[in-house]
């Protein structure tokens, strides 16, 4: 069997699964989350299910891909246990979707970098007409994805890791000037009130499984990402200080964004459930107030760190299953990687002409017990982000703790780490994945499902 490539070095395995965590999740979906989901409250609830359910899954995928050097499917059958390497599949599976329309999404954040570096500020205003000019945008995502591919083609150390230890340095300096400059505006107070203050009486369960959805797709948890980077990772490196850089580089951005966003939606009276539109809505006309020059150049350089940021994600979720193809069908990688590419892509395109330029992908499904239809492309998100990765969550728990056994998953994590079996940290873990993890996520899983798709709600 031949030496599995990895990470460099430990910086470099923590940008790039920061980096697989870091991305649109954080500054586009993230905001528009809280927007839609009553502010502070749905910030509490994100934080919460990041470091009390998601961090001990982190863990877990982590060891996992370090004990087995093999991608999610791979993974289950080496530990003897071939029937769980569904729940790989599961995961890689939950990849593909998500990237198919993450990479749409993608495409409109790099042509609103092509919009900027013209100076057109009134692209915000046109968001609804630009996202149905399918073939300029799905130009912009097929390009999204060419770079993507070409990234992952140059393998972990020279691809991957090279990309993100450039990319998420850059980023982080960027929002946080923004964070400084919206707070300089009008009403950007209200904003932050709106942000850090709570008001519960915006708690409802769809704000409950919409957090829970998001720190999990926030974080790559339940797709495979972090089995993945996991095999990449030195048996002599630190799994419980590397993941607790990752989460709270995670938090800490997607924080950062929501410090940056609603002072500049107040500052400008705009509505916060703006939906998926909300950051193209708003920012190209902040940019416009700092003058033409020091506006395009702001503007420009924010729209391509986001695509960036997108970028570190796109990398992440195309290598899982590029990772599959190479270890279980033994395809070269240059060949899984432009294969898996142009088949994402393909599957891609009714996400691609569900936000209104064909009538059928727009209005595609109505839930049982709702009159409002729904499009393909949120479709395809609630069912890979909302319900596939916690179930994926849940299973991941219950493998280690019952079935792969605890003392095995403590063996791995402490090579390393030799003083974590008796740390407060380990026995959180111990307790989180025995107890907390299976039965919360699983109890959530189901809900969700009743609830989002049949309009059932059994605790309201």
């Amino acid at each position: 069997m031949a030496i599995r490539s990895g990470f460099s070095s430990k910086f470099g395995f923590v940008a790039a699964a920061a980096g697989s965590a870091v991305g649109l999740g954080n500054i586009w979906k993230f905001p528009f989350e809280v927007g839609e989901n009553g502010g502070a409250a749905f910030v509490l609830l994100y934080l919460g299910f990041c470091f009390l359910l998601c961090f001990p899954v982190m863990v877990t995928e982590i060891a996992i891909g370090r004990k087995t050097q093999l991608n999610p499917v791979g993974a289950y059958k080496a530990l003897g246990y071939k029937n769980w390497s569904i729940l790989g599949l599961l995961g890689i599976v939950s990849g593909v979707l998500i990237l198919s329309f993450y990479n749409v999404v993608a495409g409109w954040a790099f042509g609103y970098f092509i919009e900027m570096v013209s100076g057109n500020f009134g692209i915000g205003a046109q968001f609804g007409v630009f996202i149905q000019d399918v073939f300029k945008v799905g130009a912009y995502g097929f390009v999204f994805m060419a770079a993507t591919a070409f990234i992952v083609s140059k393998g972990v150390s020279g691809g991957i890791e090279r990309a993100a230890k450039i990319l998420m340095p850059t980023l982080i300096i960027i929002i946080i000037a923004l964070v400084l400059y919206s707070f300089t505006l009008p009403n950007a107070m209200k904003g932050v009130e709106f942000y850090l203050f709570p008001d519960f009486s915006k708690l409802s369960f769809p704000v409950v499984y919409s957090a829970l959805g998001q720190a999990f797709f926030s974080l790559s948890l339940g797709m495979g990402a972090l089995i993945t980077y996991g095999s990449y990772v030195g048996k002599d490196d630190n799994i419980i200080s590397s993941a607790v850089l990752i989460t709270i580089a995670d938090v800490g951005i997607a924080f950062i964004a929501g410090l940056m966003m609603f002072p500049l939606v107040f500052s400008q009276g705009l509505e916060t459930d703006g939906g998926p539109g909300l950051i193209f809505v708003t920012l190209p006309g902040v940019f416009e107030t700092l003058g033409p020059t020091l506006g395009i150049v702001i503007g420009s350089l924010f729209f391509l760190l986001l695509s960036f940021a997108a970028l570190t994600s796109t990398v992440s979720l195309l290598e899982v299953p590029v990772a599959y193809m190479v270890d279980e069908h033994e395809v070269r990688r240059n060949h899984a990687v432009w294969l898996v590419a142009g088949f994402i892509f393909l599957i891609g395109i009714p996400s691609l002409l569900s936000n209104g330029y064909s009538e059928f992908f727009t209005s595609f499904i109505t839930y049982f017990g709702t009159e409002e239809a729904t499009n393909f492309m949120t479709l395809v998100e609630h069912l890979a982000n909302d319900s596939f990765l916690p179930l994926g969550g849940c299973l991941i728990a219950f493998f280690a703790a019952y079935v792969w056994k605890k003392h095995n998953l403590v063996d791995e994590v402490s090579k390393g780490n030799p003083n974590f079996s008796n740390s407060l940290i380990g026995k959180y873990i111990d307790f989180a994945i025995s107890y907390l993890c299976p039965f919360i996520l699983g109890a959530l899983f189901i809900l969700t499902v009743l609830d989002r798709f049949f309009g059932i709600n059994p605790i309201a």
